[in-house]
């Protein structure tokens, strides 16, 4: 009982969102996503450029696996990012909208 207390005394405390904190916000999650996304293309050049060299084939195997688990993280972490950035910029244009749209109360 007394969490719900504490986060009804937070939900209280927070600060509505305004179209500029989420255009700043979309700027920072859309560059990490490039960030990530340049990272991604380097990792996979890397390793296309040094392909495994082995007679084991349970190595060849292993690698080729570790190698494309490396490139799906970061290619799951680019993703995320670029939909986080879409997502602030959508309700960024809903607030702008909605601002326009409401009657001034003076």
């Amino acid at each position: 009982m007394s969490d719900l207390k504490v986060t009804e005394a937070e939900a209280q405390n927070q600060v509505p969102p305004t179209p500029l904190r989420c255009i700043t916000g979309a700027v920072f999650a859309g560059g990490l996503g490039y960030a990530m996304y340049s990272l991604m293309i380097s990792i996979a050049t890397t390793f296309a450029a040094k392909p495994i060299h082995s007679d084991n084939p349970i190595a060849v195997n292993i690698g080729a696996a570790v190698r494309t688990l490396v490139v799906g993280v970061v290619a799951l972490g680019t993703g995320i990012f670029g939909i986080v950035a879409i997502g602030l910029l959508a309700l960024a244009i809903q607030l702008m909208v909605q601002q326009l749209t409401q009657p001034k109360n003076n």
